[in-house]
Order: structure tokens, then sequence, then C-alpha cells
């Protein structure tokens, strides 16, 4: 978990526990709180030691049982600040894949030039549609999210319009892994494949492929994007990282830039993409 989001849980923990022990009439123990909102006595110490991410009604509850309403708006500002950088998968999917890829779209609009490194699937701004198709299909089995797959597809194939605007440009990073992972049936990959060497040479797309055999200087770790050097978009299993402290920001570059020495480009990763091709379909 990032430890910036670890410490904003802690923060807002240590607010409870004060509200607790300056409850109106009185401080509480932990069990006496647990007892007037229902819960089981654990879930205080969790919310206050920074272990557990308080729900939005949690919070409202918590300060009408310690007796001050009126912080309520206090805590709720708090927990935004941070969820606004961790936003929980759970919480995110609840309405579907769509509102997320409408909220992507949103921020590479504003975008002009967009680093990215996928190591497991090829960059959502050059998949297929099929191929999309059958992503998003898989992490809504995963997480057990409401299927709206189609609005999902047709969100993300829109943002591909950025690709054909002047004046933008995609440094897309890939691990040749990512080009034999059969996250869709085969005849998906093979187009998809296709679809991607068709990007290799337009001007608004720089796309290096890492080879399986290439020297690292640091691991293919999970995929992230920078967008205009100002923002990280980053995946975990259990949330999407929106990062945008400058420090951070420059150690996403840093990685971008180390990994960048290992990628082949033009004709080579044309060969990298047809040798994955190959190895679906020998005779292609």
């Amino acid at each position: 978990m990032s430890t910036d989001y670890q410490h904003a849980r802690e923060a807002l923990g240590a607010r409870l526990r004060e509200l607790r022990l300056s409850a109106a009439g009185g401080r509480l123990t932990g069990p006496q709180l647990a007892a007037r909102l229902g819960w089981p006595h654990s879930k205080i110490y969790k919310l206050e030691g920074g272990r557990q991410t308080a729900a939005p009604a949690d919070l409202r509850a918590w300060a009408e049982a310690v007796g001050h309403p009126g912080v309520t708006d206090e805590l709720l500002a708090q927990l935004k600040a941070f969820e606004s950088h961790i936003r929980s998968w759970r919480r995110q999917l609840a309405a579907g894949h769509r509102p997320v890829q409408d909220t992507w779209n949103q921020a590479v609009d504003r975008a002009r030039t967009i680093h990215v490194f996928e190591e497991a699937v090829v960059p959502g701004m050059l998949q297929t549609a099929d191929y999309a198709r059958h992503i998003f299909l898989r992490y809504a089995s995963l997480y057990g999210t409401k299927q709206d797959t189609e609005a999902a597809v047709r969100s993300r194939m829109e943002r591909q319009a950025w690709l054909y605007r002047g004046g933008r440009r995609l440094h897309a990073l890939v691990w040749e892994a990512a080009l034999h992972a059969l996250v869709c049936p085969p005849a998906v990959l093979v187009a998809q494949l296709d679809r991607l060497a068709g990007t290799v040479g337009m001007d608004t797309v720089e796309l290096g492929v890492i080879p399986l055999a290439a020297s690292l200087k640091v691991p293919t770790a999970n995929g992230f994007w920078i967008l205009d050097e100002q923002l990280v978009i980053a995946e975990d299993w259990h949330a999407e990282l929106w990062l945008d402290e400058a420090d951070t920001v420059a150690s996403y570059l840093r990685v971008w830039e180390t990994l960048r020495e290992s990628a082949v480009y033009g004709a080579d990763a044309q060969n990298a993409i047809g040798r994955a091709r190959r190895a679906l379909n020998p005779r292609a």
C-alpha cells in the first residue's frame, strides 16, 4: 500500500481516537463506543490504528456517537483527500467500468504527452474493441462487478481519438510478454497484434517493445501512465493510484527512462510483434 496513503489513513484514525477521548459527556472506551454504534469493538481499533479505511457512513456515525456531529464535514473532507489519490476498485467499480473509463478520458483529453509502460497487456489506447472487451469481462468476473462491458468498450475506443489530434505524443513501452498473454481468444490476439504493428511509424505514437531476452536494469513490475509529467496513474489489485506529488512523478519518469534503455523500436519492434503473431499461427 502507498506510504502516503497509509500515513493519511493513520492521521484520520488519530483524529477519530481524539474525538472518542473528547466525547460529549466524557471520554469513551473503545468497547463503549462500539456498543453505541453496534459494531464489533475490533472495528474501532482498526479504524483508529489506520488498519481499515472508513466509509463515509462510518464517519457520520462516529461523529454522531461521540456527540460532535459538527465535525462530520471535516472527517469526510479528510477521507476524500486521500481517496482521490488511492481509488479503491471495490468502490470505483460499484457502478461498473464505464464511469472509470469516462474519468480516464477526461484526464487524457487534457494531456499532450503521455508515457506508458505495460508489462501484461497492450496499452488501452492501442487496444482493439474485441481485446478491450475481453479485458473488461475478466475484471468484471474477478471483482464481481456490474457488467457494463459494451459501454466501457465504447468509452475506451472514444479515448483513442486523442491519437489522431495534432500536437499529441504517446510514448509507449510494452514488455514482450504482454504480446503473448492469452487474456483473450487467439484470434482476438492476432487482430490485436496486427493493430499494434500498424501503430509503428505513426507520428503521434512512439512504440517500444522490451524483448524477453533483453537485459533489464530494473524489473518489469506494474504498469503505469504518466500524463504531461504531472500525474501518474498506476494500478494495483486493490486500487488505482492517482499520484501528483512532484518527487513521485519524477521517480516514475526515471523508471520509464530506465526501462526504455532495454526497448527496441521500428523494424525491431515489428519483429517482436511478428514473433508473437507466429507463435499463435506458425503459418502467418
